[in-house]
């Protein structure tokens, strides 16, 4: 075998030993560990273009991490009012959890009185699973006239210049979202009473 001759086989059985290595390492390498993500809060408002929150934990790290944010009590003046809001989201190696709730409701919104005794937020996203979310708004009144909360998601209520979405919750890539309370006054406020979201992705 001439030198040409053994330099090419010697390239070709570099270039046969790469590619198994390459073909190898490819059914060999482990997928992609899914990633938790979540983030709840008691409030969080933007009013005249101001934004403002109450108990917010700011966006889960990834799978280990836990963020929990609450007060004995807290307010956004000129807004609401409200007894001991508190918020918790936790990521897992496989799924991620988020809750939030507050009591003693009292807000007012272009002059719309808002009330409610206890608002919370759930939110759970698991791999392999759908993700679920549910919501829990106690003795809501509307101007001091009770309104019915039927439990199921999206259900709206008419308000002057708006609307009141009650257990909204929508879909998001691995997981969901959902708000307890979401108070909407077209070009003035967009208020949200129980946030929180879980993904796993």
């Amino acid at each position: 075998m001439n030198r040409r001759n053994i330099v090419a086989a010697l390239a070709l059985s570099v270039w046969s030993a790469g590619a198994a290595a390459q073909l190898l390492g490819g059914i060999t390498q482990p997928l992609t560990a899914p990633v938790p993500t979540g983030q709840a809060a008691a409030v969080r408002a933007t009013v005249a273009g101001i934004p403002a929150s109450l108990a917010d934990t700011g966006t889960l790290g990834g799978a280990g991490d836990a963020r929990n944010a609450s007060q004995v009590a807290g307010s956004i003046p000129s807004l609401l009012s409200a007894g001991v809001p508190q918020a918790a989201t936790i990521g897992w190696s496989d799924q991620a959890s988020s809750q939030a709730s507050l009591a003693d409701l009292g807000m007012t919104v272009a002059g719309i009185g808002i009330s409610a005794g206890f608002v919370m937020a759930s939110a759970t996203a698991a791999a392999g699973t759908a993700a679920r979310a549910a919501s829990l708004v106690e003795n809501l009144a509307i101007n001091g006239v009770p309104v019915s909360v039927t439990g199921a998601p999206n259900q709206v209520v008419g308000i002057p210049g708006g609307s009141i979405v009650i257990n909204q919750q929508t879909a998001t890539p691995g997981g969901i979202a959902v708000n307890a309370l979401h108070v909407i006054v077209n070009g003035l406020a967009d208020v949200v009473v129980g946030s929180a979201t879980a993904a796993i992705r």
